[in-house]
């Protein structure tokens, strides 16, 4: 059991936050919802933070392709408000967790993107992603862990293998761009290591929460048809051209994992085998969604 004792979660009934609701049960958990917790609101963040020992904050503006316009409400919520909810931590004198995303990056990558590489963002998505780490590290750098993931699925919120799934039902075959490389990850899985980051005591700092190994958005669908007994020769590969959207997408979001043995801890399991647990718990049922951002708030 934890030296902690109370936990507060903000964006708690989004995807990743339900699954940290999940992680955490039977310990005492305050649950704070969009409509709950007001993240922009000074006064709000510091009342909320108070009395707590950890605040895990899932609370995020996501709409990737909306924030190319809304630039200012995707910082208020990923950037300001990381600096609010560091700033009442530090003042309360209790741990932060952040959710990060490898939007951070540029994805001009070849090899796995370490915790310590320069943030260069190509969209406004992952500006205000990049903002919101500088300002929880520069307010409360000795109780800050951010924690950068990618390409999340899971039970409780659209995802791309609900979105495949779904096509399945009306398409003989389904094109999947087969042009960027990523890290498949299960939010229960990323729950239970946030979970097992904080019980451990582990230094405050970068780690990157996502299933180990790699693949392709055409490489995860045709996983998820084959987990799902459909015959994975129904997708088929295409490229990012086919695919115009409003934000750039980085075409390499491999995320290099050593900060966690660095803390004495395994890093997340393949992405493989979760996906695999995940289509056997039914994980898949709900679909839409961006099929080329990460959903986490």
């Amino acid at each position: 059991m934890s030296q902690h004792s109370r936990y507060l979660i903000t964006g708690a009934r989004g995807m990743l936050g339900a699954d940290l609701v999940e992680a955490l049960f039977g310990r005492d958990v305050t649950v704070a919802s969009r409509a709950e917790l007001d993240v922009t609101d000074r006064d709000a963040v510091f009342a909320a933070v108070e009395g707590h020992d950890v605040v895990i904050n899932a609370a995020a503006y996501t709409a990737v392709d909306a924030a190319e316009e809304h630039e200012g409400d995707a910082l208020a919520v990923n950037g300001t408000a990381v600096g609010l909810l560091a700033e009442a931590s530090r003042e309360a004198r209790a741990s932060l967790v952040t959710l990060s995303t490898d939007y951070v990056f540029d994805g001009q990558a070849t090899s796995p993107y370490t915790e310590d590489a320069p943030l260069d963002p190509i969209n406004a998505y992952g500006r205000s992603k990049a903002e919101g780490e500088r300002r929880a590290l520069a307010l409360h750098p000795d109780g800050t862990y951010v924690v950068r993931t990618a390409w999340l699925y899971g039970q409780h919120g659209a995802s791309f293998p609900a979105t495949m799934l779904k096509l399945a039902e009306t398409h003989d075959t389904v094109s999947v761009v087969d042009d960027q490389l990523g890290q498949p990850t299960w939010t229960l899985d990323l729950a239970r290591q946030i979970v097992a980051l904080l019980d451990a005591g582990a230094p405050a700092g970068v780690y990157h929460g996502t299933n180990s190994g790699r693949a392709t958005w055409f490489d995860l669908a045709r996983a998820v048809f084959a987990a799902q007994g459909l015959d994975p020769e129904r997708v088929r590969p295409t490229d990012s051209r086919a695919f115009v959207r409003p934000a750039a997408r980085p075409s390499f979001s491999v995320l290099g994992q050593d900060a966690w043995q660095r803390a004495g801890l395994a890093p997340m399991r393949p992405w493989q085998e979760a996906l695999s647990e995940a289509a056997a718990e039914g994980v898949f049922g709900s679909a839409a969604g961006d099929a080329t951002g990460s959903v986490f708030g």
